[in-house]
Formats: structure tokens, C-alpha cells, sequence
């Protein structure tokens, strides 16, 4: 999985975060997104790398400024994964 974490100017309240997530959602095929005003970011799980530009742009159509972009590659920790390694 990559989470794409982009940094937002321009939110102030839960329908700017509704407006961002459904922005990206439109655009591309995400795993999940969520968007923090407080943080002034929107994470997104992919499969794939996101087109940056693409991005920008379907984030800036919905007036919000992209500060910066960062991915990283997480690893999606197994379900139940606190009982391995007991021995039953």
C-alpha cells in the first residue's frame, strides 16, 4: 500500500475536509482518504502512485491550495496479528 499524505491550505471545517475527500475519490481509485483541517492535510491509501499533478489538480479545482506532496509504502498490518507467535 502507499499512503500519499498532501499537505492542504484552505480548510476550515468539515465540508472543506467532505469536498477534498470527494475530490480525490472522483479522481482516482483510493483504498481510503481522509482530510484533517486542523493538520491541513488529506492522507490517501492507494495500491498504485498517485499522478501528482493530477492531484494538484483535482484538489486545486475545488479551491484549495497543495503545499507539498509526500508518499510513503506502509505495510497493512495482518488481521490478528497480536496472536502470532503464542503458542496454544
Amino acid at each position: 500500500m502507499i499512503k500519499t499524505t498532501v499537505q492542504v491550505s484552505g480548510m476550515t471545517c468539515g465540508m472543506c475536509e467532505a469536498h477534498i475527500n470527494d475530490a480525490v475519490r472522483s479522481a482516482f481509485y483510493v483504498k481510503k482518504v481522509t482530510s484533517s483541517r486542523t493538520r491541513g492535510t488529506t492522507e490517501i491509501l492507494t495500491e498504485t502512485p498517485l499522478s501528482h499533478e493530477k492531484l494538484r489538480q483535482a484538489i486545486g479545482a475545488t479551491g484549495y491550495v497543495v503545499l507539498g506532496i509526500r508518499e510513503e509504502i506502509v505495510q497493512k498490518k495482518p488481521l490478528f496479528g497480536f496472536l502470532r507467535g503464542r503458542n496454544n
